[in-house]
């Protein structure tokens, strides 16, 4: 008997549509995985197991199931998005424990293309850290379970690294998708501003925060993509018309390697920076253009993305009992309430993008190490002060949040094994509408050095 758990996304709609098999026994065979092993992840904060079962019956009788390009497919969403009849938590025991009347635009997207949601996902409080723990468990990297999957998507990722879902729908506000695709071995895109519908928590952390897929190959990230940027005639009729990442690479781009570190004081250590130069070495080998060069960072840059950082956990934190909040976010937000007044009316974000806009007019692609060192512990870091969660996340992830204050595409990609045996990983980052090219890199790095796709937990 053929088993549907591992398969990519584009397999399983492809076998759905030509019901070779139907939406309710991929469901359920991805749902039996669940329950076996997320005892030992905690990807879910809550599985929706009847209700999924039912919604893939609802799919199998859609007149348009040939035309669906996620027919039948499983998915799993951040619980930092509504989900219409369930709640909606934001990792927190101070949001209101009522279900949704509604699906965020992303969601129905989805589940117009013929997804079926199977749960919400573990998120960090609020979605501030780095680190995935808190009041509903601690998400696990499944690559090592004694390391944390990242955040603050990060029971969304530890979902697809575990091949408990294809794909799953999380979001990035100063790397919130990157960093734990980075830690679990998958692709993690930040689309570019407006690219694809954002509308999370109050303000988008001031516009910084975009909606995107985690998928563990290029062809189910671009097809995850064009269904959540609203693409559907790109997406194309049951699949058939998505256009494979090699076209979109033909020519040769001007991609410049950077191994060193955005922030001041904040170094990359060598397995990183190796994965990234051997890729720029896969990369020329394909025939692109590949010289060292390093982005203007500006010294002011940390300073301005912690108080962008901290400021839009304030405005999130508004309304919600502090006494129900973790410490480290209630201090987090108090340090933020300070900055909140210059954060809305400072210039600093056009000024870096004027800063940057000469160094990709000289480059079509900036390559770099995704991290700058191993994730940190598995553990409960909300019971630890501020300062130690702080320090931690700026350590291991200074190299993302510059591209959310510039609004610009970024993508993490599973690229090389670090010493410990987990996956290594890079960045690509380009100018604004260049996600389709950026995904074609990728998909040169994915022929180049293929990667395992989920995690060996059985």
């Amino acid at each position: 008997m053929t088993s549907w758990v591992g398969r990519t996304a584009v397999e399983i709609a492809a076998a759905v549509r030509e019901k070779r098999i139907t939406p309710r026994a991929v469901v359920a065979e991805h749902l039996a995985r669940i329950e076996a092993l997320d005892g030992r992840v905690g990807a879910f904060r809550t599985v929706r197991a009847a209700v999924a079962l039912a919604e893939a019956d609802e799919v199998a009788a859609r007149a348009d199931l040939a035309e669906l390009p996620l027919a039948g497919v499983p998915v799993a969403v951040k619980d930092n998005l509504p989900v219409r009849g369930e709640s909606n938590r934001h990792g927190s025991a101070a949001t209101p424990d009522t279900p949704a009347d509604h699906d965020h635009v992303t969601v129905a997207r989805l589940r117009a293309a013929g997804a079926v949601v199977v749960g919400l996902t573990n998120i960090p409080e609020l979605g501030v850290f780095g680190t995935t723990d808190g009041v509903h468990g601690i998400s696990r990297n499944p690559w090592d379970l004694t390391r944390t999957a990242g955040g603050s998507s990060g029971g969304s990722a530890a979902a697809v690294a575990a091949g408990f879902v294809p794909l799953a729908l999380g979001n990035d506000g100063m790397g919130s998708l990157r960093i734990p695709a980075a830690n679990c071995g998958l692709l993690g895109l930040k689309p570019g501003f407006g690219v694809v519908p954002a509308d999370v928590g109050h303000g988008d952390w001031f516009g910084m925060t975009e909606n995107g897929p985690l998928a563990t190959t290029v062809e189910d990230a671009q097809l995850m993509f064009r269904v959540l940027a609203g693409d559907a005639e790109a997406a194309g009729k049951a699949g058939s018309d998505i256009a494979p990442p090699s076209e979109y690479a033909a020519s040769a781009l001007r991609i410049a390697l950077s191994v060193r570190s955005p922030l001041a004081g904040v170094a990359v250590t060598r397995p990183y920076a190796d994965a990234a130069r051997a890729a720029a070495k896969s990369l020329t080998g394909a025939g692109h253009r590949v010289r060292p060069a390093d982005p203007p960072y500006p010294l002011w840059l940390g300073t301005t993305s912690l108080a962008h950082w901290t400021a839009g956990t304030a405005v999130d934190a508004e309304g919600l009992d502090p006494q129900r909040l973790t410490r480290r976010t209630r201090v987090h937000a108090a340090v933020g309430r300070r900055f909140e007044n210059g954060v809305r009316k400072s210039g600093r974000r056009d000024q870096l993008r004027r800063r940057m806009e000469p160094f990709f007019a000289e480059h079509d692609v900036l390559l770099t190490p995704a991290l700058a060192r191993r994730a940190p512990a598995a553990a409960n870091w909300h019971e630890r002060g501020w300062l130690p969660n702080l320090l931690v996340n700026t350590y291991y992830s200074p190299l993302t949040p510059v591209w959310n204050l510039t609004g610009w595409p970024a993508l993490s990609v599973p690229f090389g094994t670090l010493p410990s045996g987990a996956p290594g990983a890079v960045q690509l980052v380009g100018r604004p509408g260049s996600e389709l090219e950026l995904l074609a890199v990728a998909g040169q790095l994915e022929r180049s050095a293929p990667w395992r796709r989920t995690a060996p937990l059985d």
